[in-house]
């Protein structure tokens, strides 16, 4: 059954939140893709992100910065910049800006 087309923009929120924002948009065996909507949210300072599965990120709009447990400095991230992340490769979202959303499209997969 086809589904009824929607927006990756609808529903992005506009005004600073706690929480990001996550929503899937399509799931299959293996492969999982989201929207993350960020307004100057981080990773907390002493966590790392470690996942099961790789991961293929792309910046939409925003500015965010990404810092893997092995590089010394964060990369600066700008709209239409992406970064393939191997599984359990340790990672954080250092910022992201807090004067607009910051929207990802995350792509997960078996590797």
């Amino acid at each position: 059954m086809i589904k009824r087309a929607a927006n990756l923009y609808a529903d992005c929120l506009v005004e600073k939140r706690s929480n990001e924002q996550f929503r899937q948009l399509l799931a299959a065996p293996g492969l999982s893709i989201e929207r993350i909507v960020s307004a100057g949210q981080a990773t907390p300072e002493a966590e790392w992100l470690d996942q099961a599965q790789a991961e293929w990120v792309i910046l939409l709009r925003g500015a965010a910065r990404l810092r893997f447990e092995s590089e010394s400095s964060a990369r600066k991230l700008k709209p239409g910049d992406y970064v393939a992340i191997p599984a359990h490769c340790r990672h954080r979202v250092d910022w992201t800006t807090p004067r607009e959303p910051t929207v990802w499209l995350a792509v997960h997969y078996a590797a």
